[in-house]
C-alpha cells in the first residue's frame, strides 16, 4: 500500500507515483506535440542545498526532484518547475520554499 494512496502507473515506459502525475503527463506531452510547451522533461533534480559534515559524518545534499520541467511558449518561452500534488508534505513545503529562495523558481503546483 502507498503511503497516500497513490497507484504507481506506467505511461510511455516511465513510472509515475500516481495516476493523477501519470495524467498530467500524458497532458504535457500533447501540448508539447501542439508546440505549446517543448523540452518537457520528467525528474529533472535541483541541487538545494550542498553537503556538509556535521558530528563528524558527512551528510547529503538536500536536493528537490521536480515531477516536470519544460518552457512554455505561451508565457514568453518562460522556464516552468511542475509538481503533481495530491497532499502537501512539511518536506516538500520546506523545499518549494528552498526553491524560490535558492533558484528564483515558484514551483506551479498542479
Amino acid at each position: 500500500m502507498a503511503k497516500y494512496n497513490n497507484k504507481k502507473t506506467l505511461v510511455d515506459g516511465i513510472w509515475f507515483d500516481s495516476k493523477k502525475e501519470a495524467a498530467r503527463y500524458q497532458e504535457l506531452v500533447l501540448l508539447q506535440k501542439a508546440k505549446v510547451i517543448r523540452d518537457l522533461k520528467t525528474q529533472q533534480v535541483f541541487d538545494l542545498v550542498p553537503s556538509v559534515i556535521l558530528g563528524g559524518r558527512k551528510r547529503p545534499p538536500v536536493r528537490y526532484k521536480a515531477d516536470f520541467t519544460y518552457f512554455d511558449d505561451t508565457k514568453g518561452g518562460a522556464f516552468v518547475v511542475e509538481d503533481t500534488k495530491g497532499f502537501r508534505t512539511e518536506g516538500y513545503k520546506l523545499k518549494r520554499h528552498m526553491m524560490k529562495a535558492v533558484h528564483n523558481i515558484e514551483v506551479l503546483e498542479t
